[in-house]
């Protein structure tokens, strides 16, 4: 059993934890995730490495399906089953010259150990985050005291450029020399984004978050075309090329099990109603 020993809500169904396991942070580069179960009967679920801080890891997640919500109530001092890792191959960091990270939606949680990273290999670096508006943002204070410049894109206006993030990423791309960028966020946001770097060929990582069970490549849940070929997302990436990834092919195989997804939803949601009416 490991210790949940903090648990906040960032935002609207958005949520952080740290853990305490420091098998996972002696060892977790930029860009790796961990599996996680919340009970010894609960599924497999990977979550990006947001932060390390001592023993504990940082991760951030939405509530979006039966196990994120039941992770989303296990209050600090509570306890989750399982928590295995750090898998998944470290984000390609050197020194490039500048650097741009692009996060969106919940994929903002990835930025922070990105962006350090990069600045400490000693680069510039530009972030730029996007959400539908200023109350889903997140992690804007601590992104801003890592990059050099911190741009904010929201979909209504509320906060920053009124717009998406892409647009922004488009005027950084004509204003000054970018070396390198990554974009993390919702798939079609990195299909779209990752389009304005083609044009110019500026090498661009996204990393992917297809469906995935035990994350070491021997179940091939996580399969996506990359370069026409099959990859495995959990130890081939989870970061690969922007510019040869098949978005399409991904977005029509995250969409495999939505009604189970929403079967699995109900019917944890309904257990819980009636264990609080028989208490």
């Amino acid at each position: 059993m490991y210790i949940v020993e903090k648990s906040l809500k960032l935002s609207e169904n958005v949520y952080e934890i740290w853990v305490n396991a420091p098998h996972v942070t002696r060892n977790a580069k930029a860009g790796q995730f961990v599996i996680i179960r919340t009970d010894d009967k609960g599924e497999r679920i990977p979550l990006t490495i947001s932060k390390i801080s001592g023993d504990l890891v940082r991760i951030i997640f939405m509530a979006v399906g039966k196990t994120t919500h039941a992770l989303a109530e296990i209050p600090a001092g509570g306890f989750i089953s399982d928590i295995a890792g750090p898998l998944g191959c470290p984000s390609k960091i050197k020194k490039y010259g500048t650097c741009v990270l692009v996060g969106g939606g919940v994929g903002i949680a990835s930025t922070p150990v990105i962006a350090q990273a990069l600045k400490d290999a000693g680069n510039r670096v530009v972030g730029i985050l996007g959400a539908r508006n200023a109350d889903l943002l997140i992690l804007e204070e601590e992104m801003a005291e890592i990059c050099d410049r911190l741009l904010i894109a929201t979909d209504d206006g509320s906060k920053g450029h009124h717009g998406f993030a892409a647009d922004l990423l488009k005027q950084v791309i004509d204003d000054e020399n970018v070396d390198a960028v990554w974009i993390i966020g919702p798939t079609i946001m990195m299909k779209v984004t990752s389009n304005v770097t083609r044009e110019k060929a500026i090498r661009t990582f996204v990393s992917l978050n297809p469906i995935m069970v035990d994350g070491t490549g021997m179940c091939g849940s996580c399969r996506c075309i990359v370069s026409g070929k099959t990859r495995f997302a959990c130890v081939d990436g989870p970061e690969f090329d922007a510019h040869e990834v098949d978005f399409d092919n991904l977005m029509q195989r995250q969409r495999y099990y939505i009604e189970h997804e929403k079967e699995a939803l109900a019917q944890w949601k309904e257990h819980q109603c009636t264990c609080g009416r028989n208490q």
